[in-house]
């Protein structure tokens, strides 16, 4: 036995996957797929039935829950695909930096500093006024894959 000290680089993710795989045939309108390395909602599922021995495959559209973007895919059903680990989480609305940067409130009281006003022009415009006029706003923030980035706004009334 050494009397040695061993340090271990520590890396950030506790090793948990960002997504999970599921069966094409599976995933119905409304539920999140990965298309092209991004995560998605799933707007529109059709199986289509193929030939004597081929497989029946599903016609995915989708928008990116980030950018708004549509994405296509076809999968055949019997195939796994990946599916996002999606989380939706409320902060309180500290402040807003003139570089374009909120500060939030968690729920364990500390801040979190790390994320910029959404770039969707009627959120943003809520954002600010609502902050403008003192009203205690929450923000919810959807992260997937690493990615964050404000969804929605709530109002919960004057400070």
């Amino acid at each position: 036995m050494s009397d040695e000290e061993h340090h271990f680089e520590s890396k950030a993710d506790a090793g948990a996957s960002k997504t999970y795989p599921q069966q094409a045939g599976t995933i119905r309108k409304n539920g999140y797929i990965v298309i092209k390395g991004r995560p998605c909602k799933v707007v529109e599922v059709s199986t289509s039935k193929t030939g004597k021995h081929g497989h029946a495959k599903c016609h995915f559209v989708a928008i990116d829950i980030f950018n708004g973007k549509k994405l296509e895919d076809i999968v055949p059903s019997s195939h796994n695909c990946d599916v996002p680990h999606v989380n939706r989480t409320d902060y309180q609305l500290i402040d807003i930096s003139e570089d374009g940067f909120v500060s939030l409130l968690t729920e364990n009281g500390s801040t979190k500093d790390d994320l910029r006003l959404p770039t969707d022009d009627q959120l943003l415009t809520q954002i600010k006024e609502g902050f403008g006029e003192g009203k205690d706003l929450v923000v919810s923030v959807m992260s997937a894959m690493g990615e964050e980035q404000i969804c929605a706004i709530k109002d919960i009334g004057p400070k």
